[in-house]
């Protein structure tokens, strides 16, 4: 990477995972945590998910990207990925926004795992009950 290139940034985030996105003017490739995005992200569904934004604004074959991610599986890392890019978008062209917005590629998925109870198995799964 050459220092000083112009990129723009957007942060996602789903369920326990976290995606900083910078954008690059340039084509290019798409790097995620030092791979290509198909390698990082190893089903092709979850690739679709995290590209949405690019493939709605037809800026796929434009643009490169660096995303950094951690936490939570690779589920919830597509969703972040997703997210900071339609952020990052916005951040480059404002005339993409009421594109994004109306497929609900802005809005942030706040469904997160329930917390345990006490009692409980888990958050809701309680312990056989017994008659006698």
């Amino acid at each position: 990477m050459s220092p000083k290139r112009k990129y723009y940034y957007g942060t996602g985030k789903r369920k326990a995972s976290i995606a900083r996105v910078k954008i690059f003017d340039n084509p290019g490739e798409i790097i995620v945590n030092g791979k290509k995005i198909g390698e990082a992200l190893v089903m092709e569904d979850l690739v679709n998910i995290a590209l949405l934004p690019l493939k709605i604004t037809d800026t796929i074959e434009r643009l490169s990207a660096e995303i950094k991610t951690h936490g939570g599986g690779i589920s919830g890392q597509s969703g972040a990925i997703s997210l900071g890019l339609a952020r990052a978008l916005c951040v480059m062209d404002e005339t993409l926004k009421p594109t994004l917005k109306s497929k609900g590629l802005l809005k942030r998925d706040s469904r997160i795992k329930e917390s345990k109870k006490y009692g409980l198995k888990k958050a809701r799964k309680a312990p056989q009950y017994t008659k006698r």
